[in-house]
């Protein structure tokens, strides 16, 4: 088997193994040592995620048979463009997170670090898998991860936080279940390829079965994403979860994210037959009522956590509308946003923390709404001084909110305006539509787009106000380089994706182009010859 292809599994491998170390570490004699595993490890995973996206780049497509058993009989994991484009925006994410916990945070509580080793196995899992099978595995074992990181660091509302996302998350896992059966009980097989190539040739007798599996198992991955009315859990578990686990966690609703984009345009694109298209128009309006709620949540937040927690909402609803108007332009403009909203709300849960510090949690709260969350009692065992107070810190602090805010809303400079304006053109754009797309969909994608990006800046403004100029006496916090690092890390990529619009887009254009037409995956994947393959992705 060639090297390139062996490098597929890597991103599972490594994290299997490095937790699994820190598991016989634990302890706090061998607490340096875990840490630094950890992020050593984290280092790594980034740069085979990088030579990933190199070899995805070069237009090759890398299919790793496990146990060298062909499609659909055995595992098999896919690079392409898009799995390699998540690898390292999930690895990045994870450096940052990883980093800002040493300051304090991976001290809070019990295996820590090879919990978030596992978790990057399950991400990192669920964006190479080729089959639904082990997609549902991954998925399982990300969030068993996600449970003991949710709850990290103890407190009244992360305990209630945690018991209601455990319950929300195994209801999907339950749906998951249930989708997976039916559909394989209609075409009798789970491998994403092979089931594109069954597809069209479904009986029309069978094919309401097999859109009833495939809708049961969109609702699991909705409830992921966070699509409104199923997005009730996640303000709540983010702004409850400890800030390097927030960080991460906004990579988390990308997962349902990245499924339904890569389903629905390889099941169900214009060559499924009479299911081509099936569930566009709900992904479409579900997305754009996600947004709204998501924007009406960022005006009604008396707390920059729960801000941040419905500006999730606000990007998956943008991504799962534009992956619902079925366009290549859209989807490309789509993916830009994607990793400019999501870059930019982990560094936003990394600053939320640096910026409240010395302040009284909740303190600009309403009394109703603190009672209501549980934060008059909580304690933070984690809390202590850090770092050392100086005068520059609250302007430093304050150029990071900026450039969060400036990416999140969509404004100019930053790249969170580049991906709006992406969209808006080729949502507007009548050559995108010749091929068919809902009448309106575009003029309704801008005002959502234009009022989500209001709503954000006036949110924005508002916080920033409260702990920038309302507390002229206030402490000045004590933050540590180790904190302020990873927040600046995120930024600059920001800027960079900014400075590099033109090749960055471009290579969403074609991860979109090779989307949009699935057929080379599905001969690559049932195609590929026992030592693995390198085969020309769809320009």
């Amino acid at each position: 088997m060639s090297g390139a292809a062996s490098l597929v599994i890597a991103p599972i491998l490594l994290p299997l193994l490095a937790g699994a170390g820190m598991l016989l570490l634990n302890g706090e004699r061998h607490r340096a040592i875990v840490a630094g595993l950890n992020v050593a490890g984290t280092v790594a995973l980034v740069c085979i995620a990088v030579i990933l996206l190199g070899m995805s780049d070069a237009g090759t497509r890398e299919v790793y048979r496990l146990g060298n058993w062909p499609a659909p009989f055995g595992i098999v994991l896919v690079l392409d463009r898009l799995s390699a484009l998540m690898l390292l925006l999930t690895n990045v994410l994870a450096l940052a997170s990883a980093v800002f916990s040493l300051a304090r945070w991976h001290r809070a509580g019990a295996h820590f670090h090879s919990l978030f080793q596992f978790l990057l196995m399950g991400l990192n899992g669920a964006f190479l898998t080729g089959d639904l099978f082990n997609l549902f595995v991954f998925f399982e074992l990300l969030l068993a991860a996600s449970y003991g990181l949710l709850l990290h660091g103890s407190g009244i509302a992360r305990v209630k936080a945690g018991l209601h996302y455990i319950v929300v998350n195994l209801a999907a896992s339950l749906l998951f279940l249930i989708g997976v059966s039916l559909i394989y009980g209609v075409t009798g097989t789970l491998n994403m390829a092979d089931l594109a190539a069954r597809v069209p040739a479904i009986a029309a007798e069978s094919r309401g079965l097999l859109e009833a599996g495939a809708g049961v198992l969109a609702v699991a991955f909705l409830l992921k994403a966070g699509m409104w009315p199923l997005s009730f859990w996640l303000p709540t578990a983010y702004a409850a979860a400890s800030p390097p686990v927030a960080s991460i966690f906004a990579i988390m609703t990308k997962v349902g994210v990245y499924v339904l984009l890569r389903l629905s345009l390889l099941l169900f694109g214009e060559d499924a037959g009479a299911s081509a298209g099936f569930g566009s128009d709900w992904l479409l309006w579900g997305g754009l009522a996600t947004t709204l709620f998501g924007a009406i949540g960022t005006l009604a937040s008396q707390d920059t956590a729960r801000l941040g927690g419905f500006s999730v909402l606000v990007s998956s609803g943008t991504v799962l509308a534009a992956t619902g108007m079925g366009q290549v332009g859209i989807t490309s403009a789509a993916l830009f946003y994607l990793v400019s909203s999501t870059l930019g709300i982990s560094a936003f849960f990394l600053l939320v923390e640096l910026i409240e510090r010395g302040r009284e949690p909740g303190a600009d709260m309403i009394a109703v709404t603190r009672e209501a969350y549980g934060e008059e009692d909580e304690t933070d065992e984690a809390e202590e001084d850090v770092g050392t107070a100086i005068v520059a810190t609250m302007g430093l602090l304050g150029v990071a909110f900026i450039g969060c805010a400036l990416v999140i809303a969509g404004l100019p400079p930053l790249s969170g305006f580049i991906a709006k304006f992406a969209l808006l053109a080729a949502a507007l754009n009548p050559a995108a539509h010749q091929n068919g797309g809902v009448p309106g969909s575009g003029w309704a994608l801008l005002v959502v787009l234009i009022f989500s990006g209001f709503a954000t800046l006036v949110a924005m403004a508002r916080a920033g106000i409260r702990i920038f100029w309302a507390s002229p006496d206030r402490t000045v916090p004590r933050v540590r380089v180790i904190e302020m690092a990873p927040i600046m890390f995120l930024l600059t990529i920001c800027a960079a994706q900014t400075v590099l619009a033109g090749p960055v887009i471009r290579f969403m254009q074609a991860t979109a182009q090779s989307l949009h037409a699935p057929a080379g995956y599905v001969s690559d994947v049932l195609e590929a010859a026992p030592q693995g393959s390198r085969k020309a992705e769809g320009k």
